[in-house]
């Protein structure tokens, strides 16, 4: 599918925001630092910017408060209802860290229970098509959750260097989400190319498999249009694999080498750099494997198209 770059900003920058809202609200650090009072400041621009920014692919997106009202069977829906309550607690917080060095333990529990049910509704949004067989599974929320902790975590560490001396322990977990994300979206990618179109064909598609083998005579469409640009869009095989080769780069193997140069003994007066240059570099991962998560998506509706179920 065509990847809408409004939407890979509102789910990395959004995934990233809650990942630090979770880590900060678990009360790991003193209210009384500046950076935890940045951090929670920035955790909500993150947010916000993620969740305007997925209202820009929208053809009119002064309607876009109707999204709100399907949330008995809409993820979307969910989602758009779960964001704005989670406002109102980490707001709070935020406010309390922020102007009184107060933190409420009881609160970041809620924080980190409504961050966690958010991203897990996002990835849901996706993994609810059965039309894209590729996303239709348990592994896409699963992936937007440990992504979202992942960035967040090593946001969290990037803000906990310029102010506390962390223990082993903290680097050790951190690295320990990054890899199993990336574990994760692994075995995603596995199943998306054993996947395809799942068990969609021309004859289930179109109904008539019982009257004899069905194919396609001519195309709907003699030129493009917006389905085959959209549903149908291609990326070419190879390119697909340097993308994936960079996601895998950027997003892991420079952040666990950031992770594991910045813990204590190792280079200490450095930490900080590192970590920076770290969560940059995942970042960029994000984005990649955020877009090649739409490029490579085929939606049931190529099938009337003749158009291939994978890269080509």
């Amino acid at each position: 599918m065509h990847p809408a770059f409004s939407v890979i900003l509102f789910t990395t920058l959004s995934g990233l925001g809650y990942g630090l809202a979770i880590m900060l609200s678990l009360g790991l650090l003193p209210p009384e630092y500046v950076s935890v009072k940045i951090g929670y400041f920035l955790a909500l621009v993150l947010i916000t910017a993620g969740l305007l920014s997925s209202t820009l692919h929208l053809g009119n997106p002064q309607r876009a408060w109707r999204a709100f009202s399907q949330w008995r069977s809409s993820w979307l829906s969910r989602e758009g209802v779960l964001a704005v309550i989670t406002y109102i607690p980490l707001t709070l917080q935020a406010f309390l860290v922020i102007f009184h060095d107060e933190f409420l333990p009881e609160l970041g529990w809620l924080i980190v229970l409504l961050c966690l049910a958010t991203v897990y509704c996002t990835g849901m949004i996706y993994a609810s098509l059965k039309s894209v067989a590729t996303w239709h599974t348990p592994l896409t929320p699963l992936n937007y959750v440990l992504f979202s902790l992942a960035s967040g975590g090593l946001f969290f560490l990037l803000f906990a260097s310029f102010s506390v001396s962390i223990e082993t322990t903290g680097f050790v977990l951190v690295a320990m989400l990054v890899i199993a994300a990336w574990t994760a979206k692994w075995r995603w990618a596995e199943r998306a190319r054993e996947t395809g179109m799942g068990t969609s064909t021309l004859a289930s598609a179109t109904g008539l498999g019982d009257l004899g083998k069905v194919r396609l005579l001519e195309r709907p469409h003699v030129t493009e249009n917006y389905l085959t640009n959209e549903m149908g869009f291609r990326v070419g095989r190879k390119h697909a694999g340097l993308l994936w080769r960079i996601a895998l780069l950027s997003g892991f193997v420079v952040p666990v080498l950031a992770i594991a140069f910045s813990m204590p003994g190792v280079l200490d007066n450095h930490a900080g750099l590192l970590l920076f240059i770290g969560m940059l570099s995942m970042m960029i991962g994000l984005i990649v494997e955020r877009w090649l998560f739409f490029a490579t998506a085929k939606h049931v509706v190529s099938l009337y198209y003749d158009l291939p179920d994978a890269a080509e």
